[in-house]
């Protein structure tokens, strides 16, 4: 009986204890502690709202833990606090040399923030599988099985601007290095992977390296926490404050000169009270025919309109006769001057030596007074006033040339 209780209790030890085995594997499955983890680290300005063992989201899932948080050294000034966290296998195969960035945002408003990694855009894979060797250009090609190596570094022409190989690409496809002024370069076994990651990118020297616990450091984008957010907007709201004063006293002063308009407006409207009642009875009967016009002009006024329109137009009716006869009597004056012109034309039609005989008149004419121009009697009266012509100068006598050296020569 002693030895079936033994047997009982050993066997509900060991159920319990395998229990146990399997409650805390299955846990340790779900907080993936059998999966491969990979180091990242970053810098930021200040801790406030990070604490070790938060999550690291990507993509709105849970990525990973943040394992470190500690300040740096006192004489560092470039960066001040330095965070370190892992990515469970699959998710560090999102994080790429290109795009991807570490990003501390806030999380709620009682000052929490959350560290986010986004996905990468290009560029290479930050960690890999596969064991890096150096190699020699000239064992390059003679590497065996040369088929499964791949590039681990960026090949650039000797002016480093040109990219000539990218890393992961095949060594039986690279171009001829030689002359490129590189002697060794890096490759990577694709044909041994390990279980552990082997090597990580370095964008500094822009090849793979061996693996290094701290990790591939991604650039941080900082948002401010919620406190200094907070700060910030009550220092902004203690300075608008004396603007908010101000206008609300200029809003009293407006609401109270706007009660005083509207009682000024209430006496106002009071005195019009009379002359609006006029008005409406001035104008209670201008629907009626004519009621406008009688109100304007008086009875004795239209009167004397309707005589002075009534003699203006008489006046203009008998202009309109006197004109009429005028030109009645303008055309027959007309007509006569027609026939005269037109008997006068047929008279020199007629006499055709009426034109020689005025001629020859005129011609007499002219002859008799230029003979009353010669006549002693009336000479004087045809004169005209000219002025005398200027006399010559006097002309020198023309002489010899003998002549005119014995005159110079002459005392």
């Amino acid at each position: 009986m002693e030895r079936a209780v033994g047997w009982f209790v050993f066997l509900a030890v060991l159920l319990l204890a395998l229990g146990f085995a399997y409650y805390i594997y299955t846990a340790a499955e779900a907080k993936g502690w059998f999966l491969t983890k990979a180091p990242y680290f970053t810098f930021v300005d200040t801790a406030s709202g990070l604490k070790v063992g938060d999550p690291v989201m990507l993509m709105g899932f849970d990525a990973g833990t943040i394992t470190d948080i500690k300040p740096m050294p006192a004489y560092q000034f470039m960066y001040n606090v330095f965070v370190q966290f892992e990515l469970k296998a699959p998710n560090y195969g999102y994080i790429w040399s290109e795009g991807s960035r570490a990003k501390v945002a806030t999380a709620d408003l009682l000052g929490k923030r959350v560290l986010e990694v986004t996905k990468g855009t290009g560029g290479y894979p930050t960690y890999t599988f596969f064991p890096g060797l150096t190699v020699n250009l000239t064992q390059l090609k003679n590497l065996p099985d040369a088929a499964n190596y791949v590039l681990g570094e960026e090949i650039y022409d000797p002016t480093g601007t040109n990219l000539l190989a990218k890393p992961l690409q095949r060594l039986v496809d690279l171009p001829d290095l030689t002359g490129l002024g590189y002697t060794n370069v890096v490759a990577l076994n694709t044909n041994t992977p390990q279980k552990k990651l082997t090597t990580v990118w370095n964008a500094k020297l822009g090849h793979y390296v061996d693996y290094d616990p701290k990790g591939y450091y991604l650039i941080a984008d900082e948002s401010p926490a919620v406190t200094e957010q907070i700060q910030r907007m009550v220092t902004e709201v203690e300075q608008a404050l004396p603007n908010v004063l101000n206008l609300t006293n200029s809003l009293a002063l407006v609401l109270s000169n706007s009660a005083a308009l509207t009682s000024n407006l209430n006496v106002v409207a009071r005195n019009a009270q009379p002359a609006v009642s006029n008005l409406a009875r001035a104008t209670q009967h201008l629907d009626q025919p004519g009621a406008l016009g009688d109100w304007l002009i008086p009875t004795n006024l239209n009167w004397q309109l309707t005589g002075t329109l009534s003699n203006a137009n008489l006046a203009v009716t008998a202009a309109n006769t006197n004109l009429a006869s005028v030109f009645d009597n303008l055309n027959r004056s007309l007509d006569n001057v027609a026939n005269l012109t037109s008997n006068l034309n047929m008279q020199v039609a007629a006499n055709s030596n009426m034109l020689t005989s005025i001629s020859s008149t005129v011609t007499h004419a002219d002859e008799f007074v230029q003979g009353l121009k010669r006549f002693w009697l009336l000479r004087h009266l045809f004169k005209s006033k000219t002025e005398p012509n200027p006399k010559p100068a006097p002309v020198a006598p023309i002489r010899s040339p003998k002549g005119a050296e014995q005159k110079r020569s002459q005392p």
